[in-house]
């Protein structure tokens, strides 16, 4: 084994002074021969004393035990050279006995020795050559490196342990930085494929509205036929409800999400969603229990969303109580001396019920008490979700009961009660004076039901195809408004909406944006691109009425 020598280390200090102890420096301390005779012989190092030559001259107790001979075979003897291993040897005389000479000490010298029977004894040396008596002698202090060396493997093995937990941490990190990537790569891939589903979604349906609503103002409504259309206009509230609750949880779990409160009547609100789902409720054969106040019931909320979530409560009870069933709706003021006081809406139902593991879940996204391929009731399993992100926005909340399956459900929303609201807005007036109004879509069926359905208000209204056919219809028609969609053949919606707005003709029209595609970014592109409403497919004619009523932004 090999030797290495550092070139100054202060170790072994006090093992060198067992020397100087024996020599007669305890006695000069006060302390007697003997004590200092016992403390050389065992010292916690071993210690040797040679000549230049290394010729053992002494050897302590210690070194004597470790290296396995009697103190009597070593002195005059043994030289220090003999009891190194060859590659030992060879080295304190080719690098240590020259730095001994020229510098007369070497310190942490590490070194192999070898005991009686042939066992390997690492060592850790430290020399001091001294003058004594006119004679220069090597003074030695061993160390047994044995424990120093198991201590170093395991610093050494500690240390890779550590290199090893850190590389495998960052590993770990860019894992999860690869994974969140990920995540958010495949929520912005759903959110643009539930705003494209919700556009191909509302495209057909915008037609099938406007025909209905034709329909409806046609003496073939009357009679046997009115039931007919029931049908039609409660599915296709159905269909529109869906691709609306599918956007609008999207907003929530984005933040995304914008109020337009105002202070309402709840009960107001509670009784027009009745009469939203009055057509489920009649079908399934359900009777309904009001219990509404008289008075007004004042909230600070949002009228559209509120009912939104009324009438999915109301729907969702619906659903899941078998035909014949029994409904219930109720309104009441709770005081709280904490919270302050709160109305507090409750659907109750004596349906399918929920069971007690299923409460914690209930409100939860795609939530649904039964595998797709059982369920005969439908829906998406959004419409709670929804109802708890709308209520949670207005700072109410959404509690749900049940005492067990078979035994009905009951869904309580609690919302706080308006401070000082202002007096409740007044019906909405009937539709505006007749105007002139353009439709622009590519799609025939959409803008021919649109504009029938339109004249049936009593306005003048003219079609396009294409941004191209609209631009050279204004010229001849000046229109007062002009209903655009966004996806056009030739131009799209905002480049048309931009080209209007630079003619004369345009400076002065009201321009609304009739288009499938309903994300916040969407309306906020449509306002930028200079139109003065944006309104979703299928279109709602009395969203429209209320639009043409309004005063000009």
């Amino acid at each position: 084994m090999s030797m290495q020598v550092r070139n100054s280390s202060a170790t072994g200090r006090a093992c060198h002074e067992g020397h100087d102890q024996h020599h007669g420096q305890a006695g000069r301390n006060g302390h007697d021969g003997h004590d200092g005779d016992k403390l050389y012989e065992h010292a916690p190092c071993g210690l040797l004393l040679a000549d230049t030559d290394g010729l053992l001259l002494r050897a302590n107790g210690t070194a004597c035990g470790w290296l396995g001979f009697a103190p009597s075979e070593l002195a005059g003897i043994v030289r220090i050279q003999d009891l190194m291993t060859a590659g030992a040897r060879l080295f304190h005389y080719t690098h240590c006995m020259p730095v001994l000479e020229g510098r007369g000490s070497v310190a942490e010298l590490q070194i192999d020795l070898r005991h009686r029977d042939g066992t390997r004894l690492p060592m850790l040396v430290n020399i001091v050559r001294r003058r004594e008596g006119g004679r220069l002698r090597d003074q030695w202090a061993l160390f047994m490196a044995t424990e120093r060396q198991s201590y170093e493997r395991e610093l050494r093995h500690a240390r890779k342990l550590a290199e090893e937990a850190l590389e495998a941490r960052r590993d770990a990190e860019c894992q999860l930085r690869d994974l969140n990537d990920a995540l958010c790569a495949a929520d912005r891939r759903k959110d643009e494929f539930l705003a494209t589903l919700s556009h191909e979604l509302r495209n057909p349906l915008a037609p099938l509205r406007s025909a209905l609503e034709v329909m409806r103002r046609t003496p073939a409504a009357e009679g046997p036929n009115a039931r007919l259309l029931g049908v039609f206009d409660r599915q296709l509230h159905h269909l529109t409800h869906l691709v609306d609750d599918l956007m609008e949880v999207s907003r929530i779990t984005q933040d995304k999400m914008e109020l337009r409160r105002e202070a309402v009547d709840l009960a107001a609100l509670a009784r027009a969603a009745v009469c939203d789902t009055a057509g489920l409720m009649e079908q399934a054969r359900h009777s309904l229990e009001l219990a509404l106040p008289e008075q007004p019931v004042t909230v600070d909320a949002d009228p559209t969303r509120i009912n939104q979530v009324l009438v999915n409560l109301l729907t969702n009870a619906t659903k899941y109580t078998p035909p014949g069933g029994h409904i219930g709706l109720s309104l009441a003021i709770e005081e709280d001396r904490g919270t302050g006081a709160h109305a507090v809406l409750a659907v109750s139902d004596n349906g399918i019920g929920l069971p007690p593991h299923a409460l914690g879940t209930v409100f939860d996204m795609f939530s649904q008490l039964e595998p797709a391929l059982k369920r005969a009731r439908g829906g998406l399993g959004i419409g709670l979700s929804l109802a708890r992100g709308i209520v949670e926005l207005h700072g109410g909340s959404i509690t749900a009961d049940s005492e067990g399956e078979g035994r009905g459900s009951r869904f309580t929303v609690r919302l706080p009660l308006a401070q000082g609201a202002a007096r409740i807005q007044a019906a909405a007036p009937a539709w505006p004076a007749p105007a002139r109004i353009l439709v622009v879509d590519d799609n025939a069926d959409a803008a021919d039901m649109l504009l029938m359905a339109l004249e049936q208000f009593g306005c003048e209204v003219r079609t396009a195809n294409s941004a191209g056919a609209a631009l050279a219809l204004v010229q001849e028609f000046a229109p007062e408004v002009a209903l655009l969609d966004i996806g056009l053949p030739d131009l799209n919606g905002y480049e048309l909406a931009q080209r209007l707005r630079a003619l004369d003709a345009g400076r002065g029209m009201r321009l609304i944006a009739a288009t499938g595609w309903g994300q916040e970014k969407d309306r906020q592109r449509a306002f930028d691109a200079g139109f003065d409403h944006h309104l979703t497919k299928p279109i709602d004619f009395e969203r429209l009425r209320s639009v043409l009523a309004a005063p000009r932004p």
